[in-house]
């Protein structure tokens, strides 16, 4: 079967100042994703069909199903009439450990904690970001802001996905993820950061709000810095303080609010 197209046309009626008038208005679509770990199911998630090896390894790793991208052998994407199966090929250790961990995910849009036991493993993670000479300018994150608009072509079509960029020190925008759902975003951003292993230095800008589970997948791909254009969450925040994570919120036109550890931003414009 052939790959679901990201952007279908549907018919519809415009009201405007009082008037309307019938169009074919570009909608951003979501399919139901597998990912099969050496042959079991283990998640179905809502997203956007875009990018979906990115989608699993970033998903392995924040996930904490793979320990390193050695750990996934391989990737097959199997497109079905009912939505696309992602085979992953992964490491017998950590299946293993996986299948131990007995978690069923049934995923949705914006799903953050789906299938999580008991609320003893919500913040049983031990990971914490590696302290690192990564550094990034005030300037820097003024500048993701005013041109990541430009670069989601998916959100520019539709008005419905979320996208999250890898951003110079400097405020350049390097690689750029979209999907309807935030997490996923991240996800994908994630691994196209692993798989690409020459990451220059910089932070993750996503254009939603920080929650917890973003700050979860930052800390686990070793992300120092994450900064989004909107809010975060309390627990957010006590997360990024106790990982180690620069988190910045309010990320918009010539202002921003850091959360924790502000020293790896500085007062200059450049670096």
């Amino acid at each position: 079967m052939m790959a679901v197209n990201p952007v279908t046309s549907y018919p519809a009626l415009k009201w405007e100042s009082g008037e309307s008038r019938h169009m074919d208005d570009r909608v951003a679509e979501e399919v139901p994703v597998a990912l099969i770990y050496n042959g079991i199911s283990h998640a179905v998630m809502l997203a956007s069909p875009l990018d979906l090896e990115d989608f699993a390894v970033g998903f392995s790793l924040s996930e904490e199903i793979a320990h390193s991208p050695s750990d996934i052998y391989g990737i097959e994407v199997i497109h079905q009439p009912q939505g696309t199966e992602v085979h992953i090929n992964l490491a017998g250790e950590c299946f293993a450990e996986l299948k131990q961990r007995r978690r069923t995910l049934a995923g949705r849009t914006g799903c953050g904690l789906c299938g999580t036991e008991s609320l003893a493993q919500v913040m049983q993670g031990k990971r914490k970001v590696t302290e690192i000479s990564e550094y990034i300018s005030t300037n820097a994150i003024l500048r993701a802001y005013q041109t990541i608009r430009s670069q989601q072509h998916l959100q520019s079509e539709t008005g419905g996905t979320h996208a999250c960029a890898w951003v110079s020190q400097v405020g350049d925008i390097y690689l750029l993820r979209e999907d309807i759902g935030r997490h996923n975003a991240l996800d994908k951003l994630i691994g196209s950061l692993t798989r690409n292993p020459a990451r220059l230095p910089g932070f993750a800008f996503t254009t939603s709000r920080a929650s917890y589970e973003m700050v979860q997948k930052a800390v686990s791909a070793n992300i120092s810095i994450l900064a989004a254009i909107s809010a975060p969450t309390g627990l957010a925040i006590r997360m990024a303080q106790n990982r180690g994570l620069t988190l910045v919120g309010f990320a918009r036109e010539q202002k921003f609010v850091v959360y924790s550890h502000p020293y790896r931003i500085l007062n200059k414009e450049t670096l």
